[in-house]
């Protein structure tokens, strides 16, 4: 599963990037997401869990505004009660009550 801000984060890579051959890695890779998996939306369960989320990071020093679509990434997950599986566990460091798999970067 992903969730629907996971997907919109991926959504960006292709547009930004100057370079051809990187260009279509990228939206190869954002295709073989999008036929992989379902995206979970931020619904109204997420948006309750996000204060938890928001209350957490404020409580361990960070900023919310600059973690935002984590934040929101972490809100679905729990909403869920289902683990975030990342590259970057730092990015979820804080949040209270969210397991978080820690994945090899891909090639």
């Amino acid at each position: 599963m992903i969730t629907s801000i996971s997907l919109a984060e991926l959504s960006v890579g292709p547009l930004v990037v100057r370079n051809d051959l990187e260009r279509a890695r990228r939206i190869a890779h954002l295709q073989r997401v999008e036929a992989t998996f379902s995206p979970i939306p931020f619904d109204d369960e997420a948006a309750r869990a996000f204060g938890g989320v928001a209350a957490s990071l404020r409580q361990a020093g960070r900023k919310v505004a600059a973690r935002r679509r984590d934040a929101m990434i972490a809100a679905i997950a729990l909403a869920k009660k289902l683990p975030v599986y990342t590259c970057d566990a730092r990015d979820f460091e804080g949040i209270d009550g969210l397991e978080v798999v820690l994945i090899p970067m891909p090639v």
